[in-house]
């Protein structure tokens, strides 16, 4: 039987010139020699502690290739990554590690006061640290480890990764991805995405994360193509290596930037073939405005923790146009359906909930067994928590309301920011969308808070454009004549920006918080 085990399908992609460069940063540079030797010694050190298969290996460290040879090494080894956000303190990391019970923790020496102690209460997992530099006492310990390492041979159901959920509504669930899951999405995306072994991917993000740890790096390995590897975006750092990439994937956040620098121009993408923008909404604006700018039209996706990536725009321009505001059509192997409160499945036009299966989609939450599943619908259908519909919504009188093929998928929230206002239901991406047009707004959240008389209002909270005085009465007024009076906000905030995660999406539970006294 075949190796299943995800590292032996990334190495199958590595070109045969293995001294050739692998990973670019700013000081230094690594070859495919290097990613396999040094995964090697990380994996033989791993398992020199004797560790049961399936052990996890918890590591919240800063963004390094060594951190990468890390999350290699313990795939080859048969153990399981989980990698924890930089951004948790102290007591949500106390969190995870009781829950996910870790044999390894991997951190900085700078977070050594209470880890060490957080470690110890855990269970006595073994402590190593690892810098942003590459140095630490895990590196340390592996140089004199064997350069060559067997890689286990895995079953495509045995698990990979668990990767926790932000816990924005409650205790965090730790997704579990097996090697099969992520295996089969990388095939695809490779395939669809058509990488090449002569692409140059500008590799920003972070790599706690599903998109810059699976999407983009899988992509990279798999392909044989070179990384530029930078800790994070900087727009100076992104001027100066994109007329070397071929490929760069980025968070909406990115692409403003960027254009907001009126040194980012159309010569400087003279290289690039593919921008690819997910995690958290594209504004139509910024869609268009990139469009415009650089004679590039970005690729928006969508995909989640639990089952990385579901539906894409077309790469392919024969077999589509790539369309603002819409995810695309499901990616080859992946079914998406838009079903009703009670799974009956909807039209064009309709608005539902987002369920998907297929070999991505993860097997459950750690030890948490009833809640995966309530998760799951019957017939395996995972229930996303999104909101959506194919093609173009329909418009009062039943017509769409854009031109949209009836085979793309525009999400328009999480089923948990649905509005109940007055019996009806409001769906914000609808009226952000609205506002996000409207003249000297730059981005907007809409959100329900508790009302006495319609049990949720209607909130929009506005960030405006530099130097733009916005006439709140006036955008009410406008927005009557626009959309449905319940869907009218009752109040309007104007503030400086959006609270954001670091993926970029915006934290409306935050903004809930905020403005729940508003009626009180």
């Amino acid at each position: 039987m075949s190796n299943a085990n995800l590292y032996a399908l990334l190495e199958s992609g590595f070109p045969a010139d293995r001294f050739s460069v692998a990973i670019q940063t700013p000081n230094k540079s690594y070859s495919w020699n290097d990613i396999e030797t040094l995964s090697a010694q990380y994996a033989n050190l791993l398992a020199s502690f004797n560790l049961e298969a399936g052990a996890r290996i918890a590591v919240q460290v800063e963004k390094s290739p060594e951190a990468l040879m890390l999350y290699l090494a313990a795939l080859r080894a048969g153990l399981v990554y989980l990698p924890l956000n930089t951004a948790y303190r102290e007591a949500e990391v106390a969190y995870f590690l009781s829950d996910a019970e870790p044999s390894v923790v991997v951190y900085p020496q700078s977070s050594l006061p209470w880890m060490q102690a957080l470690a110890r209460d855990a269970g006595g997992a073994r402590v190593l640290t690892l810098e942003e530099d590459g140095s630490g006492s895990l590196p340390a310990m592996a140089q004199s480890q064997a350069r060559s390492f067997a890689t286990v041979a895995c079953g495509k159901d045995d698990l990979a990764t668990i990767l926790y959920t932000s816990g924005t509504t409650g205790r965090s669930k730790g997704a579990m991805l097996s090697h099969g899951n992520l295996a089969a999405n990388a095939q695809t995306l490779k395939a669809y995405w058509g990488w090449r072994s002569d692409d140059v991917l500008l590799h920003m993000l972070p790599i706690f994360h599903v998109h810059g740890l699976f999407v983009a790096s899988h992509g990279a390995l798999l392909a044989g193509a070179k990384t530029i590897w930078l800790p994070k975006f900087q727009v100076e750092d992104t001027l100066r290596y994109l007329p070397e990439c071929t490929v760069m994937m980025g968070v909406p956040t990115y692409y403003v930037r960027l254009l907001a620098d009126e040194r980012f121009t159309r010569p400087l993408c003279r290289n690039m073939r593919l921008f690819i923008s997910g995690s958290a909404p594209l504004l139509t604006e910024t869609f268009a405005s990139f469009q415009q700018r650089t004679g590039h039209t970005i690729l928006e996706r969508y995909g989640m923790s639990e089952t990385v990536m579901l539906t894409s725009n077309p790469y392919d321009e024969s077999a589509g146009r790539r369309i603002g505001g819409t995810v695309g059509r499901a990616l080859p192997g992946v079914e998406a359906r838009v079903v009703d409160d009670a799974n009956t499945v909807l039209g064009a036009g309709e608005i539902g909930n987002v369920q998907v299966r297929g070999p991505n989609v993860f097997a459950g939450y750690w030890r948490m067994p009833e809640k995966t599943r309530e998760e799951f619908a019957p017939g395996g259908w995972f229930k996303t928590g999104d909101v959506g519909h194919w093609g173009a919504a329909s418009s009062n009188d039943g017509e769409p309301t854009q031109d949209i093929p009836s085979d793309y998928l525009t999400i328009v929230g999480r089923s948990k920011d649905l509005i109940i206002s007055g019996g009806f239901n409001v769906y914000p991406k609808e009226i952000e969308m609205i506002i996000d047009d409207m003249p000297g707004v730059a981005e907007s959240a809409v959100i329900g808070v508790p009302h006495p008389d319609f049990g949720e209002a209607v909130v929009a909270v506005l960030v405006p454009r530099a130097g733009a005085d916005i006439d709140v009465a006036a955008l009410q007024s406008r927005l009557k004549t626009l959309i449905a009076n319940f869907k009218v906000p009752k109040h309007i905030e104007l503030i400086d920006q959006l609270p954001r995660n670091t993926m970029g999406k915006v934290q409306k539970n935050m903004l809930r918080d905020n403005y729940k006294s508003l009626w009180a």
